[in-house]
């Protein structure tokens, strides 16, 4: 055992493959003296039973990439670290039994190209090339990933602790670490065998995260969301078709997923793996009755295979030969699970210097991934791609244990389920509802979730189709279109009401306030009583944060965010902080309505004591049916329009109100088809650290000429000089049945020249409109391009930067 340093620059708390390729990256970076901590044995957690697979499919852009990266790094890792490694890259083969899911797969494919992979669609006949042993009768097609495979999760991690060890940092096996305190700025972590000062701390501590994680909440932290699920897998006995075939080709079978129907099946020696993700699943350590123990370091459950008989059973009839074997071991051990089954990866909400890399469901996948991701947020102060997905940020505190189990078992019993944009998974809903909400629904309200808020989508009319099983599509198409055209055009031709219940308000107070805020920001605050757009980068001058500024004072600032973005920019807020200024969150006192179209001015007039005539962007203190507000004249539909700030309780008040004077109520769906017509970005699609401002096409809003400095100035000064490679631009695109989603790559000339950021079809300028990056030079107005839609290039011509739908702003104006 390696004696117990005083000192380290970053202690990781967790010595599985994701903890042991944090301490690889941080050490690669020069964060040598990082120092990893395990209670046993490396891999003793879920990284001992995992199975190893290692695909790079997925339809999360960032997700996509990381997983890219680790088949990367495992294929050369072994050679440079001079560690055996079985690795084997033996291509995947998913079924798809559904035009549906053929969608899925050329979606992915296109992402897939854009990274450099070489993915590909095969045809029922070319299935059966590749996998000899396989029934074809009832699929569609399948996607085939050439860098697909299996590796030894044991081995993976031993060879990322040595090649650490080799740069200079310490792995400490037989530590427990026992609690965590901050001194002088500093963490301490606390261990068996002594105390370590250092200035960083990563929980990497898999499925005891959690445990971990609650050493922290003194210190600002919260309850790590997140649960653990018993998988299980079976190991066929040794089947001699399979011994002679891989003899014959020296190589291995294609791993075979069957994601319709929910199971991998892969070849482990001269037999088979199976591993099912089934639907009556089984949470633990969830209640009393079944406690977590404090050890359980290379341990597993009883199997159970009831619970996966009928997918077993299934596989057999898929690939007879594993009817012809019987089992020789069930594996059945925890896998954390987060909300939305994706890892906490990143800063740790509200606790300082101190990171997750936890709760991987896919941790020998993503593991490498994960590893420069984490030494790159730790070193740099950001990762290269935008890693929202994976934020622990992304969660704050609705995710309750109620919430988390529900939620983690719907995920894991449709662990490859496609996520459809018209479909809302049903678990664990209102979670956070407004004193509309019984309002909203009578009204025929269907909603979704933001942040746990429950928000209108759409409103179903009499009749409307509002089962689950209708929002089976990728298509535009299905009982919401013609309710989202009438919701649009209501706010064209008349007037429209939206609650846009949970968004982020944040208030900055106290001496310097302004200043302080001013110095984060790329852009100029507005005076009292205006409210004006402010963009925040990061070091790089990347796009970091958009935040709506209200000037109360120099002594008072309010800030109003996106709803997801809580955690986040309160992060962005909080850095620097002068003594004697402070930020507060006050997200859940107040809710919102926008009341917007040309007969805006007409409903609101006879409801408040409000100056209506004060010009677009004013804010004024005022009441709207006796009910003290802040009315603020923006309208992100690019109406005329106010946006009113009440408190949350008195809402319903103000709505009848509206609705009474003939307001239409519209939903989120139709807010994001007018906002796409008029250009504006939406945070995390349009707006995110994968573009610079100046790429963002957001020049207007940046004033490099600021007498002070603010985070990327000097490398948008740098960037400014040397010219942009990338450019935002809206596109008119010639779509079928379905939109551009989001990174659905961009071609011209038979190169892939940029990707969506959004895309709907607009319902005012009755086209199809997508907001992309493209290659700067093909960034002009009329340019012809192709934009691949779930597999097919259909053309899209470039559209100035400007607003499709009243690019003057004349209406907003009015």
């Amino acid at each position: 055992m390696a004696d117990i340093p005083s000192t380290a620059r970053a202690v990781i708390i967790g010595g599985g493959a994701v903890g042991a390729s944090c301490l690889y990256h941080l050490a690669k970076a020069g964060w040598t003296d990082s120092v990893l901590l395990e209670r046993n044995e490396l891999t003793a957690g879920s990284t001992w039973h995992a199975a190893g697979n290692v695909p790079t499919f997925s339809t999360s852009w960032s997700v996509m990439n990381m997983q890219r990266y680790s088949t990367e790094l495992y294929a050369r890792l072994g050679s440079q670290v001079d560690y055996p490694m079985n690795y084997h890259q033996t291509g995947s083969i998913r079924l798809a039994h559904s035009h549906e899911r053929m969608q899925e797969f050329a979606r992915a494919k296109g992402m897939g190209r854009h990274q450099g992979m070489d993915l590909e669609i095969l045809g029922v006949d070319e299935i059966k090339a590749r996998y000899p042993f396989i029934e074809t009768h009832d699929v569609k097609g399948a996607l085939y990933d050439p860098n697909d495979g299996d590796i030894d999760p044991a081995q993976l991690t031993q060879a990322l602790a040595k090649g650490a060890r080799e740069m200079g940092a310490k792995v400490i096996r037989f530590c427990p670490a026992t609690g965590v305190r901050r001194e002088n700025g500093e963490w301490i972590v606390e261990t068996e065998k002594g105390e370590i000062r250092c200035e960083i701390v990563v929980n990497a501590a898999g499925y005891y995260a959690q445990r971990v994680g609650e050493w922290f909440k003194p210190y600002g932290g919260r309850t790590v969301p997140m649960m653990v699920m018993s998988h299980q897998y079976l190991l066929s006995e040794e089947i001699p078709e399979i011994e002679a075939w891989s003899k014959e080709q020296g190589r291995k079978l294609p791993l075979l997923r069957d994601v319709d129907v929910s199971y991998y099946l892969r070849q482990e020696k001269h037999g088979f793996n199976l591993g099912p993700y089934e639907p009556r699943c089984r949470a633990h350590w969830v209640d009393p009755s079944d406690p977590m123990p404090d050890d359980f370091s290379f341990q597993l459950w009883q199997e159970d295979i009831d619970r996966i008989e009928e997918i077993v059973t299934d596989a057999m009839a898929r690939v007879p030969l594993l009817g012809t074997s019987g089992i020789s071991k069930i594996i059945n051990g925890p896998i954390p699970y987060a909300p939305d089954g994706m890892p906490l990866l990143g800063p740790m909400p509200g606790v300082p210097n101190a990171f997750e890399a936890c709760v991987f469901t896919f941790g020998i996948a993503q593991g490498g991934g994960a590893g420069k991701v984490l030494a790159e947020w730790v070193t740099e102060g950001a990762p290269e791609w935008d890693m929202w997905s994976c934020d622990p940020r992304r969660y704050t505190d609705y995710t309750d244990p109620e919430y988390c189990v529900a939620k983690g078992m719907e995920v894991y019993g449709h662990e490859y389920g496609m996520h459809f944009p018209w479909h809302r998974w049903p678990a664990a809903p209102d979670r956070r509802v407004s004193a509309l909400h019984e309002r909203l629904r009578s009204a025929g309200a269907q909603m979704g979730a933001y942040n746990g808020w429950e928000r209108a989508n759409w409103f179903a009319g009499p009749g409307d189709d509002t089962s689950e099983e209708a929002t089976q599509t990728w298509d535009r198409a299905g009982p919401w279109e013609a309710r989202i055209r009438e919701e649009c055009e209501a706010v064209r031709d008349h007037a429209g009401v939206i609650a846009i219940s949970g968004f982020t308000r944040l208030a900055v107070q106290g001496p310097g306030a302004r200043d302080h805020v001013d110095a984060l920001t790329a852009s100029r605050l507005p005076q009292p009583g205006r409210i004006g757009l402010a963009y925040f980068a990061d070091a790089r001058g990347r796009i970091l944060t958009e935040m709506s500024v209200i000037p109360r004072s120099d002594d008072e600032i309010w800030l109003i965010t996106a709803g997801a973005a809580q955690w986040h920019d309160c992060d962005v807020l909080a850095r620097g902080l002068p003594e004697g200024v402070t930020v507060t969150d006050r997200s859940d006192r107040y809710d919102c309505l926008l009341v917007t179209g040309p007969a805006a001015r007409d409903i609101l007039g006879p409801l408040t004591d409000a100056d209506l005539s004060l010009p677009w962007l004013s804010v004024q203190d005022t009441s709207v049916c006796g009910v003290g507000c802040v009315l603020i004249r923006v309208s992100f539909a690019g109406e005329l329009g106010w946006e009113i700030h009440c408190p949350a309780a008195v809402v319903p008040v103000i709505w009848d109100a509206v609705t009474d004077a003939g307001a239409t109520p519209f939903g989120m769906w139709a807010l994001n088809s007018l906002r796409i017509e008029k250009g504006y970005r939406a945070w995390k699609g349009d707006l995110s650290t994968d573009y610079s401002l100046l790429e963002g096409g957001l020049e207007r809003f940046v004033r490099l000429d600021k007498p002070r400095d603010f985070p990327g100035k000097a490398a948008l000064l740098s960037e400014r000089q040397r010219g942009v490679t990338k450019r935002f631009a809206p596109l008119i695109v010639e779509a079928g049945a379905a939109d551009a989603p989001y990174m659905s790559s961009i071609w011209h000339g038979g190169e892939i020249v940029g990707e969506t950021t959004s895309g709907a079809w607009g319902y005012r300028v009755g086209v199809s409109v997508a907001l992309a990056m493209l290659r700067a030079d093909l960034a002009v107005p009329g340019t012809k391009l192709e934009v691949e839609i779930f597999g097919e290039r259909v053309p899209a011509t470039v559209q100035a930067d400007a607003p499709l739908w009243d690019p003057e702003n004349e209406r907003l104006r009015a």
